[in-house]
């Protein structure tokens, strides 16, 4: 009876101490229960292992005691069925427990036990772990002959149950957390899992580790073309290159089109080579990858940004970012390429959620001022025109030129708030001018985003900012660009229509730079071209140029519209446009952007001088 007490007392200790374990601590708890088997049985080792049927092997899990010096490879770490001795193979479909006796008559299987542990094993008892069919065993090991009784036997088969249950629970575990950090469509690890791998990479001290953002390049017309399933399928492909083009690394699918990879320090074809390398290696590999969709041969190349992280250094969303702002940089120059992230990126980067998360109290709080740059006549000098250029008084940065904040403001839906500020700001100081200024004759020119153009109330703020200020129309000219054109070609008739009604001017800015066509001037409500200074700083000795602006100079007499150049520099560039029948400019050589309080003493005086 003392026996029996004895065994359910081990029984219920086991029990007690696998209750709540869990996939962070199922190591741990292993370990444990075998150093209590081996205390309680007075044997010399105890040990667990798990059979993976898919390529018939077995696995040490745990072992206790440990063995520091255990050789490397560990002859018991990981053994395979086909080639094991008759001991481990009799194991692999093992369902009821079994006692190995004097294993020193198996010659191999003795030599594998002595390299392993270092002593001749007389004794081993062997439990299985079945469900359904055996998934592993449990093994007590003594130097000498031992016996085993039933009650001893009858316990190990209840501990090994326990222990059967709690893989069990740990494999349904892991599988709910493979669900919930895997992208369903790919395999690959999701926004989650690999956000969860990069912060236990960054809090080890393995060292640097490398982080690729990878953005397809034209992946949604791939969609709108075949559909998205065609997109799902080359998005599958695309899961398989990178797996094998970076096979120790973690891969992610970031977003639709975006994907994540993050290794240590790598080597490629035994070499070591840098996280660039890599890069270029993945875009190679990217653009190799090729699917058949409807009988046609589908590619894509991708934009990489590219960063490297030092443990312990910046957090996880920083770093992810910062890589991804270089593939905003690779995709801008145009796609298939990989670019570093640098200082420059980064202080671009803080320029633009400066932007995003200050620019629209800047409007509101009176943080912008316009700035006003003339135009000439090329033969007079006078001025006849004045072009409102928006600056920001940034209480930090100092003044913002609009290069800094345009296109952040036209990405962040900001550019329609900022362009009525413009337009109303300048409708409002040429009110003020006119009033100082008796018989002003001069033309107000203002930009116009293509989201701002194109907005539903755009011709109602543009009438009741007129009106407001008392500005007669045919004072005012909006200036647009090709690409504003080009978005919506119909929209932006009718509304460009609506505006020459009123009496407003319309002139297409830097053109040349963009995509409209000969059919766009013939539709469009046009009355000014106006010249992109690129094509203007080496008219007088670029022949190309000088081609380009002729061309312009001969379109715009035949639909009869006005011509005018920006970016003049030289005397050269000067009398050259006026050879070409350009007699209207602005630039550097006459004046840069001013004040409002030196653009009144130049108006007040008709001319720049």
């Amino acid at each position: 009876m003392r026996e029996i007490r004895s065994l359910d007392a081990l029984v219920t200790e086991v029990a007690s101490d696998l209750i709540g374990v869990d996939a962070s601590s199922v190591s741990t708890a292993y370990t444990r229960v075998l150093r209590t088997l081996v205390e309680f049985f007075d044997v010399h080792a105890g040990y667990l292992r798990h059979t993976d049927h898919r390529n018939r092997s077995t696995v040490m899990i745990a072992e206790w005691p440990p063995r520091p010096d255990a050789p490397e490879p560990d002859p018991l770490g990981i053994v395979y069925f086909a080639d094991s001795d008759a001991a481990f193979a009799a194991c692999e479909h093992l369902v009821h427990p079994k006692v190995f006796r004097r294993p020193t008559d198996n010659e191999e299987l003795r030599q594998r036990i002595e390299a392993a542990f270092g002593y001749t094993v007389a004794s081993m008892a062997v439990v299985p772990l079945v469900q359904e069919k055996s998934i592993g065993w449990v093994g007590l090991i003594k130097s000498y002959d031992r016996t085993w009784s039933e009650g001893e036997i009858n316990a190990l088969v209840a501990i090994a149950s326990m222990l059967t249950q709690v893989h069990a629970r740990i494999q349904a575990e892991e599988s709910l957390r493979l669900a919930a950090e895997s992208d369903a469509l790919t395999g690959l690890a999701n926004r989650r899992g690999f956000t969860d791998d990069l912060l236990r990479r960054l809090s080890s001290d393995a060292g640097p580790v490398a982080l690729l953002f990878l953005d397809l390049d034209r992946l949604k017309a791939l969609n709108d073309f075949y559909g998205h399933s065609a997109g799902d399928e080359y998005l599958r492909a695309l899961a398989d290159t990178l797996r094998a083009v970076t096979p120790e690394a973690t891969i992610a699918r970031w977003g639709g089109d975006e994907f994540v990879i993050v290794m240590q320090p790598s080597m490629l074809d035994g070499k070591p080579t840098s996280p660039y390398n890599v890069a270029l290696r993945v875009l190679d590999a990217v653009a190799a990858t090729r699917v058949t969709i409807a009988g046609d041969e589908i590619t894509r190349t991708a934009s990489i940004g590219v960063t490297t992280a030092t443990p312990g250094v910046g957090r996880v969303d920083d770093i992810i970012a910062n890589a991804d702002q270089a593939a905003l940089v690779a995709k801008h120059r145009g796609g298939n390429s990989a670019v570093l992230f640098d200082s420059a990126i980064r202080a671009r980067t803080a320029l633009r959620n400066d932007v995003e998360l200050h620019l629209h109290d800047a409007i509101s709080n009176g943080d912008l001022v316009l700035h006003f740059q003339p135009e000439v006549d090329l033969g007079t000098g006078d001025i006849t025109a004045v072009e409102a250029l928006v600056r920001w008084q940034h209480p930090t940065r100092g003044i913002l030129p609009p290069s800094d904040f345009i296109d952040i403001a036209e990405s962040s839906e900001l550019a329609t708030g900022l362009g009525r500020w413009v337009l109303v700001d300048a409708i409002r100081a040429y009110s003020d001018w006119a009033s100082r200024i008796p018989g002003l004759d001069i033309v107000l020119r203002v930009n116009i985003s293509p989201a701002q153009l194109l907005a539903p109330e755009f011709v109602t703020i543009v009438a009741q900012a007129l009106d407001y200020g008392s500005v007669p129309p045919t004072a005012l000219c909006l200036e647009i660009t090709e690409n504003a054109v080009v978005q919506d070609t119909g929209q932006t008739a009718k509304i460009l229509t609506m505006l020459r009604e009123l009496g407003v001017g319309i002139a297409i800015d830097d053109f040349g730079t963009g995509f409209s066509s000969l059919a766009h001037l013939k539709v469009l409500p046009l009355d000014a071209l106006k010249i992109d200074g690129e094509f203007v700083k080496n008219l007088d000795s670029d022949t190309n140029d000088q081609a380009i602006v002729g061309a312009i100079a001969t379109l715009a007499a035949a639909f009869g519209l006005e011509l005018l150049a920006e970016g003049v520099e030289t005397e050269a560039a000067k009398s050259a446009l006026l050879a070409v029948g350009c007699d209207r400019a602005q630039g550097y050589l006459f004046s840069r952007p001013v004040t409002e309080a030196e653009i009144i003493e130049m108006l007040a005086r008709g001319a720049i001088h």
